[in-house]
């Protein structure tokens, strides 16, 4: 049986929006809202570069990359064809007008994945007197 833990009213998340939910680890996870007022969870990171997913346009039952415009579904975390990849999708209810998120899940799911350093790429320096 699952623990849900309650995350914020369904007004609270914009409509076509987003709202991010931080994690004492792990990445955050962001929890959309459609035009239809259904609620989706994903771990807030395209699987393509990484960006953030939360900053996105939501239409239907996807959401738009804010980097790269990919389309990913909300209810799988799945890139749209012809583009592939996914992203880990969170357990989530809505009741009473309350948004809810598994409390294992937050705390255990998709813990190994890394947030994206943007910028360019850090080389070490030479020795000075090398180079």
């Amino acid at each position: 049986m699952s623990d849900w833990k309650a995350i914020c009213r369904l007004d609270d998340i914009p409509v076509l929006g987003a709202r991010r939910v931080m994690r004492p680890a792990g990445l955050d996870v962001a929890v959309f809202r459609n035009a239809e007022d259904q609620v989706f969870a994903l771990l807030d990171r395209c699987p393509h570069k990484g960006g953030p997913l939360s900053q996105g346009i939501v239409f239907g039952t996807s959401v738009a990359c804010p980097l790269h415009n990919w389309a990913i579904g909300l209810d799988d975390g799945c890139a749209r064809s012809p583009d592939e990849g996914c992203t880990p999708k969170f357990a989530v209810k809505l009741e009473d007008g309350m948004v809810h998120l598994d409390a294992g899940e937050l705390a255990t799911h998709a813990l190994d994945l890394e947030r994206p350093v943007a910028g360019p790429r850090v080389l070490s320096p030479l020795p000075l007197g090398e180079g």
